[in-house]
């Protein structure tokens, strides 16, 4: 039997498309995906059943990060943590490799989001150290124009393809705060929501840029920002001896 009230149809249709969404659905696609079924409910009405969905069913939803809704018969086990099934990032990457990205992510820099005057492609070991290398390096100055001008700032990122990597990307991104005013996260947008959420929440906590773009696409990785990285003053000790390894590349 069909429910009939309105708030119990909503709820039905909630749990209906969680089920048809294993991995889970964030409480944004929820709301539309509901909405879009019936153009009959209400916004609000939606908003009202479904914002506490995990405690109005405590023994069917629960939340695995925030905002993002999950049926608890699809929670992971420690198996399934130890060992996730190859995703379609992880799988791409074996097509494409993360160095495909580089050079576009240092011109998205530099032209979209204008965060620098110059960027280069870096990877590798071009530092010599255990630290790391970032994948893309850039600085900004002051234009000849600006009236008010500041000091060079250096802006470092470190790009990921592989969906397993993400842990350790983090902590590169963390190591190269030492060195750089800016430091960027950038990962596929097909990782894991509940990664992603991590990572957001991570990212906001360290000061530290977070990007997700497509990782099948390096014609088109379509980069778009989830944080926006905080300025730091970083050891200059550092930020020197790194950037005379790159000077004739960045500076010149």
């Amino acid at each position: 039997m069909q429910p009939t009230k309105v708030t119990e149809r909503i709820k039905a249709k909630a749990l209906e498309l969680l089920e048809q969404h294993p991995e889970g659905l964030r409480y944004s696609e929820l709301h539309a995906k509901i909405l879009e079924s019936d153009g009959t409910f209400k916004p609000n009405t939606i908003n009202s059943c479904i914002w506490n969905l995990d405690a109005t069913y405590p023994e069917m939803v629960y939340k695995p990060s925030k905002g993002l809704f999950r049926l608890l018969k699809n929670k992971p086990t420690d198996t399934d943590v130890l060992t996730p099934p190859p995703s379609v990032a992880t799988v791409a990457a074996s097509k494409v490799k993360e160095e495909d990205f580089y050079a576009p992510f240092a011109d998205w820099l530099k032209n979209d989001i204008e965060d620098v005057t110059h960027a280069i492609p870096l990877g590798g070991n071009k530092f010599k150290d255990k630290w790391g290398t970032p994948d893309v390096v850039g600085k900004r100055e002051s234009m000849r124009s600006d009236i008010i001008k500041g000091p060079t700032e250096i802006v470092s990122a470190e790009i990921k393809t592989e969906t397993f990597q993400l842990v350790t990307a983090f902590g590169q991104a963390c190591a190269y705060k030492l060195f750089s005013h800016r430091v960027y996260l950038v990962i596929p947008r097909q990782s894991q929501k509940e990664e992603i959420s991590r990572l957001d929440s991570l990212c906001q906590i360290f000061g530290i840029g977070l990007v997700t773009f497509d990782a099948e696409n390096p014609s088109t990785p379509d980069f778009r920002i989830q944080v926006r990285p905080a300025r730091h003053e970083p050891d200059l000790f550092y930020t020197n001896r790194n950037m005379a390894l790159i000077e004739r590349e960045l500076f010149s």
